[in-house]
């Protein structure tokens, strides 16, 4: 159903399904945080639904169901098809990176006797919603030795907790002065994270006490801060959102409720599909998609390259080239959600609206649409055929009004190689912030409608 409010369709029952599906959805977004934990929070389900590793298998053939990690920052999924893989496959394609802020390699200092984390931020943040609140430190050190410390500091109950402060209004004349963009700098995002003295006598005390306390409990010196992946997060809980729970706020729906919802599509298949299933998680996206790690890396080369040599027994590269030329993706990124207090920058008529469905982009990109992939109409024709055949609510939306800015996805990474992809997503309100709101209708509706698209779309 294009473009109506979702809420309508749904009876007792219905409505029953869509909020333990969030129930679940709010439990995830709560516990897994970074790209690392969100890894081996799907190799676990997977293998537990009967996944098996891609390099365990020697040959691939329809209901067989496989997956491959890169890196632990990488996901893909496959339940092979009926048809030959080299007729394409149907792709849900996720980033599982959230803008954070990220210690720098040597990032303990004292000053005026408090010690610090220094930060350098990563993604597009606004930098002054991340002071004057609790956060957590996520992450993993890893010892010259190899051996591997998990960190996970700021969730537990009886953990304690981490901020950066903030300038009281008493004294902040000059800063008020200041635009929106520059009224917290950069360099000045550190974390506060202790106050007490050592004993000892040593120059900087307070840093002293920290260091003996991060050897004695953590078992991490601080030289090891240079091998370290430490990220700083919202800490707490996602919750449901309003009176009438219709909505659930937390930190990283941009992108894991895209990427939540389409591993349990892949997961939750009822029967093997015709043309193989796939679902991507990957990295970098907030930064631009590069490295090792994102979506311009060669890993998703390099993996099809193994599932057509265990599916046909042969490979090359113009088999390759089959495969993704006769694909189709979802490139499953969140939009922009309309929000009435700032209406300016929206043009109402092709904005999405929390409550109404999954949200196609055609295009996304930034005035004129730079940098945007731009979705075939023949292609946006068999989705809505599909959707609409399967009761799935959708709409369509643009970024905002043309001259005020946009952004981008992955959809352009993958069409850049010959692939049919367009933007399918959840609206979010706040996008970006430490908290952001979804509605739990549209949780509920992507996943329907990333179902109905890797079984249906050929």
């Amino acid at each position: 159903m294009y473009n109506k409010n979702a809420w309508e369709k749904y009876d007792e029952k219905e409505l029953e399904k869509l909020m333990s599906f969030n129930d679940d959805y709010i439990d995830f977004l709560s516990n897994f945080k970074t790209e690392r934990e969100i890894t081996n929070f799907s190799v676990e389900i997977l293998e537990n639904n009967g996944f098996k590793n891609l390099d365990s298998v020697k040959e691939l053939k329809a209901g067989d169901k496989v997956y491959a990690i890169n890196r632990e920052k990488n996901v893909m999924a496959f339940v092979i098809g009926k048809e030959d893989v080299l007729n394409g496959i149907n792709i849900l394609g996720a980033h599982i990176d959230s803008p954070r802020l990220d210690l720098k390699q040597n990032p303990l200092y004292e000053s005026n006797e408090f010690a610090y984390l220094n930060t350098h931020y990563y993604g597009g943040i606004v930098k002054y919603q991340w002071v004057a609140r609790p956060l957590a430190i996520h992450g993993v050190v890893i010892k010259k030795s190899g051996e591997k410390i998990i960190v996970n500091i700021g969730e537990d109950d009886n953990d304690p907790v981490f901020c950066i402060t903030d300038l009281l209004p008493h004294l902040s004349a000059d800063k008020n002065q200041k635009s929106a963009n520059t009224v917290i700098a950069g360099e000045d995002l550190d974390l506060t994270i202790g106050s007490i003295p050592s004993k000892n006598d040593e120059k900087e005390k307070v840093l002293a006490n920290i260091k003996s306390i991060l050897v004695e409990k953590y078992n991490i010196e601080e030289e090891d801060f240079v091998s370290a992946e430490l990220e700083i997060v919202p800490a707490g809980k996602a919750k449901s959102l309003g009176l009438d729970r219709s909505m659930v706020l937390g930190y990283g729906h941009d992108d894991r409720v895209c990427a939540y919802t389409s591993l349990k599509a892949i997961l939750d298949l009822d029967e093997t599909p015709n043309r193989t299933s796939c679902c991507i998680l990957v990295d970098k996206e907030e930064v631009g998609s590069i490295g090792a790690t994102g979506a311009h890396s060669k890993f998703f080369e390099y993996i099809l390259g193994k599932l057509i040599m265990k599916a046909k027994g042969e490979f090359n590269d113009l088999m390759l080239m089959e495969l993704i030329t006769n694909s189709y993706m979802l490139s499953s990124d969140v939009s922009a959600g309309y929000d009435p207090l700032y209406a300016s920058v929206f043009e109402k008529t092709n904005s999405s609206f929390l409550g109404h469905g999954l949200t196609f982009n055609k295009y996304t990109g930034a005035r004129g649409k730079s940098g945007c992939n731009d979705a075939n109409p023949e292609f946006i024709a068999k989705i809505r055929k599909v959707l609409d055949d399967n009761n799935v609510y959708y709409q369509t939306a643009e970024l905002g009004r043309v001259d005020q800015g946009g952004g981008g996805t992955i959809a352009y990474i993958l069409a850049n190689k010959n692939m049919n992809v367009i933007d399918a997503g959840i609206p979010v309100m706040s996008m970006h912030a430490p908290s952001e709101a979804v509605s739990k209708a549209d949780v509920y509706e992507a996943y329907l409608g990333y179902i109905a698209f890797l079984k249906y779309i050929a």
